[in-house]
């Protein structure tokens, strides 16, 4: 079932029971930024004191490696390194339209074993060039998106998101977005809590929901223009009480019609659905890291009611509010999984 996550339920969060392995496949001249980012990020996962992710970065030739910046960097794993990995991540290239038959073929040997595949930019082009996007729903950067269109009509490309996942495979827009690529893989194996952790250790924006825009109409405000960062930052403070549009106009000093219209030029989303989006990540640590109950969740993340709660958290994560608890809580020992994007056994519904 295609997935664009925060958007429809997501296949069902898992605490991985070991250190998971990433193989990063850079086809030459590969993206220094996309190469970067899964080692970035999933280099600062800790569980129980320990690594979360042990990160390859490897190449059809072992050593030196040429950059679309014109650089060469030193790869001193082949692709037999995807073999012992968990999860495939294929960064973005300026080859995308003659990918290596070398990493055609392990990628399907990695789709055929079952092991989690995602891309990063143009590195969808290869994914589907190996016939593994055919029917699935997928992405790319809005730049490429005809371009991948007219060559491959089978797949099923999503219009301005950031990232989908489709089962096992999960391919993201250009640059920035592999950053929300990697956070919901780090989401989808260990919880929100260590997420949004990794998220601030990296100075990066905490988790952003799929289905945000690509782009937006106005990145930067005019001069004169008018920002909203402080009043998404005092909401965030205010979560637990009831916010409105009128609350947030308030504080802004601008009209409810004002701050919706630029609201959503900022952060590709209206206002009540940032909000909304804050408070299932802020109920998700508090199942997480507290012992509150359901109620006492609910009213802290401004959800309202332990129905509420249940019915927000199973739209978006496929689990109760207990059973998510019971997967993720810092507090208990973890859930074993069998599978490395969420395809263990899901706890008991309660």
């Amino acid at each position: 079932m295609p997935i664009v996550p925060d958007a429809h339920a997501t296949p069902a969060p898992s605490r991985a029971p070991r250190v998971q392995r990433v193989a990063v496949i850079a086809a030459p001249p590969v993206s220094m930024f996309n190469l970067a980012i899964p080692e970035m990020l999933f280099g600062k996962v800790e569980i129980d004191g320990g690594p979360g992710y042990e990160t390859v970065i490897c190449a059809p030739d072992p050593g030196p490696v040429t950059t679309t910046g014109g650089l060469d960097l030193l790869v001193p794993h082949g692709l037999d390194a995807v073999d012992a990995a968990d999860t495939v991540v294929l960064a973005g290239s300026g080859s995308y339209t003659d990918p290596d038959p070398r990493i055609l073929d392990v990628l399907r040997r990695a789709a055929a074993a079952g092991k989690r595949i995602a891309s990063i930019c143009t590195g969808a082009f290869a994914l589907a060039e190996a016939g593994l996007l055919d029917g699935r729903a997928a992405t790319t950067y809005w730049a490429y998106r005809e371009q991948l269109a007219d060559r491959h009509p089978a797949v099923d490309l999503q219009d301005d998101v950031l990232f989908v996942q489709d089962g096992p495979l999960l391919t993201s827009s250009g640059y920035a977005a592999g950053i929300d690529l990697c956070l919901h893989v780090i989401r989808t194996d260990h919880g929100a809590a260590v997420a949004n952790t990794v998220a601030r250790l990296a100075l990066v924006a905490p988790v952003r929901p799929g289905g945000q825009t690509q782009f937006t109409q106005t990145p930067l405000p005019p001069e004169r223009g008018i920002s909203f960062a402080d009043t998404r930052a005092w909401a965030m403070r205010h979560l637990d009480e009831p916010l409105t549009l009128t609350d947030l106009a308030r504080h802004a000093g601008t009209s409810v019609r004002t701050l919706s219209r630029r609201f959503h030029a900022e952060t590709g989303v209206s206002p009540l659905q940032w909000l909304l989006h804050q408070r299932v990540e802020r109920a998700k640590e508090l199942l997480e890291t507290t012992s509150l109950g359901m109620e006492q969740v609910a009213r802290a993340s401004g959800l309202g009611t332990g129905d509420s709660l249940r019915q927000h958290l199973l739209r978006r994560t496929g689990l109760t509010p207990s059973a998510y608890r019971s997967s993720f809580s810092r507090l208990t020992a973890p859930v074993q999984s069998q599978g490395p994007y969420g395809t263990g056994p899901r706890p008991a519904a309660s």
